[in-house]
């Protein structure tokens, strides 16, 4: 039995659930999440790496001596030591959706070639740690050029796009003049 929803259907849900986070909430991205997660961490082990601070008016400022961080005024430095946000909320509630999804009757992975898409095994071989580390390695590089590119596929493509971005516009056609050509040598079809 397949339950899957199929394309259509999984679209049409996930425009709806943007639509609504951007009239709610916000536009939704994830990437900088990963980044305000280090943070959080680093500033357990460097406290001085984020600070809040008052100015002379009395008004709560955040810096950072990372300049990454204390870009817009400080908007990361203050996410970092506030880590109880909206995106990260968001982040957390996608693994444990995934979690819960496995648990409750989502598609199972399991270690076996049967698991292993055809075409991979086609091209690739059937090795489990070989998929598992190609996996791996793609989620590295998509996460590296998603903060070069200051925001990920979510941010830029899917809520920009819907948003009329330019960027969101410019980035969909890198990420595709990149990927299918990419797809076609690893794959050779």
């Amino acid at each position: 039995m397949n339950s899957s929803w199929g394309w259509l259907k999984s679209g049409i849900i996930l425009g709806f659930c943007f639509l609504i986070a951007v009239a709610l909430v916000k536009p939704i991205g994830v990437s900088t999440q990963y980044v305000i997660a280090d943070c959080f961490i680093f500033c357990k082990l460097k406290p001085d790496l984020a600070q809040k601070n008052t100015d002379a008016e009395g008004n709560t400022t955040y810096s950072s001596s990372n300049a990454y961080l204390n870009k817009s005024d400080g908007k990361y430095a203050k996410s970092s030591l506030n880590i109880a946000n909206y995106g990260f909320i968001f982040v957390l509630a996608m693994f444990v959706g995934g979690f819960l999804s496995a648990k409750l009757g989502g598609p199972k992975v399991e270690k076996d070639e049967g698991w292993i898409p055809q075409t991979w095994r086609d091209n690739l071989g059937s090795s489990w740690n070989k998929r598992m580390f190609g996996a791996f390695i793609s989620g590295f590089f998509i996460l590296f050029g998603a903060r070069l590119a200051s925001g990920c596929t979510s941010g830029h493509m899917m809520s920009g796009m819907m948003q009329t971005s330019l960027s969101g516009y410019l980035f969909a056609a890198g990420v595709f003049a990149i990927a299918v050509p990419v797809a076609i040598f690893v794959f050779k079809k």
